[in-house]
């Protein structure tokens, strides 16, 4: 089958091709709709592509923002013979782009891992579980109050989100980049923080989708942990969202960490689909 591997110079031309398309799984295409909506253009290393079959549809959407992993959806098609994904590797070859890793649901980033780097040959990194909640369950609540972010918080977030980045195997941020990031948030009632006398846990409403929005940073430091914090504030960020008009909420847990899972499922949340992240290395 023939197969067309499209390459993107704007976020503008990419979206109008692809966004409606995402939007048919809302939910799980989270990630991607919330970079094509949080930028307006795009950097000099970003990847935004498709491949299209021989009536020109759109197979396979693949994005990329260094140093993060290449995002693949692919829109659920019948008969698919391997093609899509042979095109797709052979084009990011040949226009010298080398992949990170991939994050995309898990038989998909198997697959693709296989055509691009050998049978086998890309190192299984973690799995995540995408969860969903449409409608909340009561919970018991921990000690202590919600409240936001303040600047006095700079002193410790920076912190603990790099602690986060750490235990979740994501891309480090300088210190600055770090502190600028959540100052960033300061006043926006995005970023909540959990006090028990101090501060002991926090979850920022993140990205969001035209109906959904996610819950992301949810990080209580280690000697804290087992004590209902991270529930207590898991479950404010939630409740807010719902009551600024979006209809579900979800988060991705490590699969691995049937704690913390179970956190969630104690508000509401039910696994939608899992996800891998698969790394290569292509020296």
């Amino acid at each position: 089958m023939y197969m067309k591997f499209n390459l993107y110079t704007g976020i503008d031309g990419f979206k109008a091709d692809v966004y409606d398309i995402l939007l048919e799984d809302e939910v799980c295409n989270n990630l991607p709709i919330g970079i094509i909506n949080g930028k307006s253009d795009t950097a000099a290393n970003w990847l935004l592509s498709t491949v299209t079959d021989d009536l020109g549809v759109i197979v396979l959407i693949a994005v990329c923002t260094p140093p993060f992993n290449l995002l693949l959806v692919e829109p659920a098609r019948p008969g698919d013979d391997g093609s899509a994904l042979k095109k797709l590797s052979g084009g990011l070859k040949d226009i010298g782009f080398t992949l990170p890793g991939i994050l995309a649901k898990n038989g998909l980033a198997r697959r693709f891992a296989n055509e691009y780097s050998g049978i086998n040959a890309g190192v299984l990194k973690s799995s995540l579980v995408l969860m969903k909640l449409d409608k909340p369950e009561e919970y018991n609540k921990a000690p202590g109050f919600c409240r936001f972010l303040t600047e006095e918080d700079l002193l410790f977030t920076p912190s603990w989100e790099h602690e986060f980045c750490i235990d979740c195997n994501l891309p480090l941020y300088t210190p600055k980049e770090n502190e600028d990031r959540i100052r960033s948030r300061l006043g926006k009632d995005s970023h909540f923080i959990w006090v028990d006398k101090e501060p002991v846990s926090q979850a920022v409403y993140g990205r969001e989708t035209p109906n959904s929005a996610v819950v992301s940073w949810v990080y209580t430091p280690p000697q804290l942990r087992e004590r209902g914090y991270a529930t207590s504030v898991v479950a404010e960020v939630t409740k807010s969202m719902l009551k600024r008009g979006k209809k579900s909420c979800c988060l991705f847990a490590d699969a691995a960490n049937p704690t913390s899972r179970s956190v969630y499922r104690k508000l509401g949340y039910h696994d939608l689909c899992m996800f891998d992240e698969i790394k290569f290395d292509m020296r």
